[in-house]
């Protein structure tokens, strides 16, 4: 009988001591994306467009309220086929997170995007994704000059012709 009592208290205190790991563990969070070069400069992908290898996005969390102050920040550097993965720790419900491109090495396609320089990511689990895995919409930059090809691109698409 009392070798049956420990034998519940251990496995008892193993219960316990697992539900508490787990309820207080940090979430960890993995952000994936991935740049491009508009080769095209129409501010979104075709199939004429060119991953970015050495790119840097940084991903920058900030406190919802007026003044906005940065709770997280971390760089990435994309690989060679322009992805990126940026581990993050905690969770950040009540802030509000953004992957933004801040250099290329290409010189031939360093331009801002207007619209397509930053992408906002949600990193909690309160909201009903368990998965830590979440991706950011592709970010790029301008070329200089549009690749030949790009108008055939654009009518292969549906798009009006370009003057």
């Amino acid at each position: 009988m009392a070798k049956a009592s420990f034998i519940a208290l251990v496995s008892l205190a193993i219960c316990l001591s697992s539900l508490l790991s787990f309820a207080y563990a940090e979430d960890t969070f993995f952000v994936e994306g991935k740049v491009y070069c508009d080769t095209c400069r129409v501010e979104f992908e075709t199939r004429l467009s060119e991953p970015i290898k050495g790119a840097t996005v940084n991903l920058e969390c900030r406190n919802r309220t007026i003044d906005g102050s940065i709770t997280y920040n971390r760089e990435s550097i994309t690989d060679e086929s322009g992805k990126y993965r940026i581990p993050v720790k905690g969770d950040h419900e009540e802030e509000i997170c953004e992957v933004k491109v801040t250099k290329s090495p290409r010189e031939d396609c360093n331009e801002f995007m207007g619209a397509w320089n930053k992408a906002r990511v949600v990193l909690t689990k309160k909201d009903g994704v368990c998965e830590p895995l979440r991706f950011a919409n592709s970010l790029g930059f301008l070329k200089n000059e549009a690749v030949p090809g790009c108008a055939k691109v654009l009518k292969e698409m549906g798009f009006l012709p370009l003057n």
